[in-house]
C-alpha cells in the first residue's frame, strides 16, 4: 500500500496551483490577441487626409515579427531631421549621409535586451507589458528604402499629412534627453516621453502616428499585422 505524507500533499497542491496559474495565464493571452484582433480590424475615426498630389511626400512604413516602425525623409516638407538624429550620434558617422531614418518606439529594456527574436525573455516581456515610463526612440539612417508589399510598405502622404504625422513623432521624443548606442554602426537610441504597457505598444504608437497623419488605421494596433493590414 503507497504511503501518502503531507509532504506528498503539499507536492500535489503545488502541481495544481502551478497548472491553474498556467492556465489562468494562457486564457489572458488569448482573451489580449483576440482583443488586439478584434479591435485592430475596427477603423478609427481620423482627420480627414488630404489627396497627394505632385509635391507629396513618400514614406514607409517597415515590420518585423515583433515591432514596426516609420522611415520618413530626413528632409521633406519643410522638415528636417538633421539635427535630431546627427551623425555624430552614430558609431560610424558616415552612414548619417543616408537619406532616410527608420523610427520607432518602445520600451527601453525591451529595446536594448531583444535585438532579435531569440533574445526575447519571458521576464523582458512581462515588466515592459505591466508598464514602464522608460522609454526611447529607435533610429536608423537608411538609404532609400524598397517597398515589397510585405514587410516594407510605402505611402504618399500630402505636405499637411506628413507634417502632422512628424509632429505625432516629434511630441514622443524628449528632446534634451541622452543618446545611447544602437545595435550596430549606423542607428541610435535617444530617450523618449511616454509610458509602454501591454495596452500601448510599440506596434500602437506606430498605429498612432499613422492615425494623426489621416491614414486609415484600426482603432487598436497592438501587433505588427494589425498595422500593416491597413497598408
Amino acid at each position: 500500500m503507497r504511503v501518502v505524507t503531507n509532504e506528498t500533499i503539499s507536492w500535489r497542491r503545488l502541481g495544481r496551483v502551478a497548472r491553474e496559474a498556467l492556465a489562468a495565464i494562457g486564457l489572458m493571452l488569448l482573451a489580449y490577441l483576440a482583443a488586439g484582433l478584434a479591435l485592430g480590424a475596427i477603423p478609427r475615426a481620423t482627420v480627414p487626409m488630404p489627396e497627394a498630389g505632385a509635391d507629396a511626400v513618400t514614406i514607409f512604413v517597415e515590420s518585423s515579427a515583433i515591432h514596426t516602425a516609420i522611415i520618413l525623409p530626413k528632409q521633406a516638407a519643410g522638415i528636417d531631421w538633421r539635427d535630431w538624429a546627427p551623425g555624430q550620434d552614430l558609431r560610424d558617422p558616415r552612414y548619417a549621409g543616408f537619406p532616410f531614418l527608420a523610427i520607432g518606439w518602445g520600451e527601453a529594456g525591451f529595446f536594448r535586451e531583444t535585438p532579435h527574436w531569440r533574445d526575447v525573455k519571458p521576464g523582458t516581456i512581462l515588466r515592459a507589458a505591466l508598464g514602464s515610463d522608460r522609454t526611447l526612440i529607435h533610429v536608423d539612417h537608411l538609404p532609400l528604402p524598397r517597398a515589397n508589399g510585405k514587410d516594407v510598405r510605402m505611402l504618399r502622404l500630402s505636405p499637411d499629412a506628413y507634417r502632422r504625422l512628424v509632429g505625432f513623432v516629434q511630441s514622443s521624443w524628449r528632446r534634451g534627453g541622452s543618446h545611447y548606442p544602437g545595435y550596430d554602426v549606423y542607428d541610435a537610441f535617444y530617450d523618449a516621453n511616454g509610458r509602454y504597457s501591454a495596452a500601448h505598444t510599440c506596434n500602437s504608437w506606430t498605429g498612432d502616428a499613422l492615425a494623426a497623419a489621416g491614414v486609415r488605421m484600426g482603432w487598436w494596433t497592438p501587433f505588427p499585422w494589425t498595422v500593416m493590414g491597413w497598408l
